[in-house]
């Protein structure tokens, strides 16, 4: 690469924001990842002054009802003239200018997918209300990410359609006129070894998205436009790479294997005169040139990372929503997500806007029909009941079998689990309850709860020794799940056992009768739909405890020796498993 091809690294903050500026439309946006404070808001200051006079700018907040966000009845105007008036959304009122999505991590997965659509497509298209709008929205959205954890992120589906990811700090901009370089974008040119470039080196970061490449020649060519000249050089790919390519990169490209041809020789004087100056780089030179830029602009612990041959996981599909237990429609509480037509009755709450909004169409056609009566006429086809999603605390019931000389280690392994689960409760929200069962019957040894201190006391005055009742203990764990799901919370069971039943549910002993017992207990676990792990303890893995955790429709894990961050570790995969 050429000194100066390209900008100090620390300068590409600002520059995405003028790149922006320059070719809002193209570029879809930007993730501003970072807390409130000074310098996000100097990053969108700079991408503020340097849009033209008059462009839209619109916040979004979180949680906007789709009659605000997309459009729909204008319910004043229809209620005051008596006919459907349409209502711009906030997309369309946009158009032409900048979005901004506040906590865009916590966006609604709807939301998100509305907001998509709007950006592949430059419109809102609205089928609601008795109307039928298509209004043009052609918006770049700024996703403001506030995510303390890497779990928190925005949701893929919107973030991959925005081309930069910037965490703002100090800006240090120099003047640059981008009117001049939005007239002149169009006629900026693309050297044609560029975009085969691109695409190598998305592939050799495993940058399998299609969108990236065309994202990165659009800042391409874009920071040529800034720049006032006519042909992307190497300088813009190199910045387009840093600023698209960098914070998507899941892996280190493969070094290339060394030569074993030898290199050509030298042309001579006569031949260098004769053959004519390459005006641009061939391809192979521009993806080594795109490969060094992207490196250098990878954070440094995740080029670690990737060194170590680990691919970044930082957002999971199915554990974006978080872990604190199952999302449940509920109508009376919860997080409101919508109405839906119904009738009102004990616990229901009435969305009263929704319901004139579905009344208002209908306003002159009913008082032509009859001439007395309110002013604004209701029926009850119109009534708008609100809808609630809310997310359950997750109850984890540990049913240990105490019974014989390995008890004291089974429950170091129980002990171990409870207070590794019980250090995130206080974020996720988890209850922890104890089912001991040993000689002829079960004991609650703790009642579901979220003390740390009480969960101590209960295992550590727990004696051991008897026979394995497995069969009332799985009674007792049954009991206790159908208790947690009437109170709304969603059940987790976990199983310690070596699997060595001996005490049938009416007190016979014999290893017959207590193994068919236990295996018709752990049907109704099953039917149940509860999440259970099952731990063998056994010193060698026990095959009917295998077969046990098949009947139980149970996860199994062979622990013969104790190990309570391996067991903690299972735990928490189940209880994502159970969300």
């Amino acid at each position: 690469m050429t000194e100066g091809a390209a900008p100090a690294a620390e300068m590409d903050g600002g520059r995405a924001a003028l790149l922006l500026a320059v070719d809002p439309e193209g570029l879809g946006g930007a993730v501003l990842r970072g807390p409130p404070g000074l310098a996000r808001e100097a990053w969108l200051a700079a991408l503020r002054e340097s849009l033209p006079a008059g462009t839209p700018w619109r916040r979004l907040p979180l949680g906007i009802p789709d009659s605000r966000l997309l459009g729909g009845l204008d319910l004043a105007s229809t209620l005051a003239t008596g006919r459907a008036v349409a209502e711009r959304g906030v997309l369309a009122e946009a158009d032409g200018g900048i979005v901004l999505a506040a906590m865009a991590e916590r966006l609604a997965l709807g939301t998100a997918a509305k907001l998509a659509a709007v950006l592949d497509v430059g419109e809102v298209s609205v089928q609601r209300d008795g109307l039928a709008l298509c209004l043009p929205a052609r918006i770049a959205l700024v996703a403001l990410d506030e995510g303390l954890t890497a779990e928190e992120a925005v949701p893929t589906a919107l973030s991959e359609r925005l081309a930069f990811r910037v965490e703002p700090d100090d800006l240090a901009l120099d003047a640059v006129d981008v009117s001049a370089a939005r007239t002149l974008l169009p006629q900026v040119e693309v050297p044609e070894t560029l975009l085969p470039a691109l695409c190598a080196a998305a592939l050799a970061f495993g940058i399998h998205s299609m969108r990236a490449p065309l994202f990165a020649l659009r800042a391409a060519r874009a920071s040529a436009a800034l720049e006032g000249r006519g042909l992307v050089d190497q300088a813009d790919a190199a910045l387009a790479v840093r600023l698209v390519f960098g914070p998507r990169a899941t892996q280190l490209p493969a070094e290339s294997p060394p030569d074993s041809e030898p290199a050509p020789p030298e042309p001579s004087p006569e031949q260098q005169a004769e053959s004519p100056p390459q005006a641009q780089p061939d391809s192979a030179m521009m993806e080594d040139i795109l490969l060094a830029a992207t490196r250098a602009a990878m954070p440094a612990g995740l080029l670690a990372a990737l060194g170590a041959g680990v691919r970044e996981s930082a957002r999971r599909a199915a554990g974006a929503e978080g872990r604190a237990g199952q999302r449940q429609l509920s109508a009376r509480r919860g997080r409101p997500i919508g109405t839906r037509p119904g009738m009102l009755r004990d616990g229901a709450r009435l969305s009263l806007i929704e319901t004139l909004r579905a009344a208002a169409p209908w306003q002159r056609l009913r008082r032509q029909q009859t001439s007395a009566g309110p002013l604004v006429r209701v029926r009850r086809d119109d009534i708008r009941l609100l809808r609630f999603r809310q997310t359950t605390e997750t109850t984890a019931i540990f049913a240990v079998d105490a019974s014989g000389s390995a008890a004291l280690a089974r429950l170091a392994e129980a002990k171990g689990a409870v207070e590794a689960l019980l250090a995130d409760c206080y974020v996720r929200r988890d209850r922890v309850a104890v089912v001991a069962f040993r000689g002829r019957a079960a004991e609650l040894l703790l009642p579901p709860t979220q003390s740390l201190l009480r969960a101590r006391r209960s295992l550590a005055g727990l004696p051991g020794g008897g026979g394995t009742p497995l069969a009332a203990g799985l009674d007792a764990a049954m009991a206790l799940a159908e208790d947690a799901r009437r109170k709304g919370r969603t059940p987790l069971l976990v199983l310690l056992t070596d699997g060595r039943a001996n005490v049938a549910r009416d007190g016979r002993t014999g290893r017959a009768v207590a193994e068919a017992d236990a295996l018709v207990a752990a049907l109704p676990l099953r039917l149940f739909g509860l999440a259970t792990l099952l731990v063998d303890t056994a010193p060698r893995p026990s095959p009917f405890a295998r077969q046990l955790a098949t009947a139980m429709g149970a996860r199994y894990l062979a622990l013969p020796a104790s190990d309570p961050a391996r067991l903690s570790a299972a735990v928490n995969a189940t209880n994502r498993a159970a969300a």
